[in-house]
């Protein structure tokens, strides 16, 4: 998909890895928002969400990102175990 094992590796870290650009970090930071329990979009983040997105792609990344959350709930309800698509080498 044109990411570098580099990348996925300094996941962990986005917001210090200076691999990723502004609107990436700003995405990644967005879908922690979303995803970890106890936290939420606050006001400051969504407005630099907006700043750096139009409004297809703001309605288009928290679609992908609540899919995403709503299709790992439902496979670990069911046991589902991961498929495997990445592996380190």
């Amino acid at each position: 998909m044109g990411i570098s094992d580099a990348k996925l590796l300094a996941l962990n870290d986005y917001a210090n890895a200076s691999l990723f650009s502004d609107q990436e970090r700003t995405a990644l930071e967005y879908a922690d928002a979303m995803t970890i329990t106890g936290r939420d979009v606050s006001d400051e983040l969504f407005a630099r969400v907006r700043a750096l997105f139009n409004d297809d792609v703001v309605v288009e990344l928290t679609e992908v990102i609540a899919w995403e959350n709503a299709s790992a709930k439902f496979n670990r309800a069911l046991r589902i175990p991961s498929q495997r698509l990445w592996k380190r080498r």
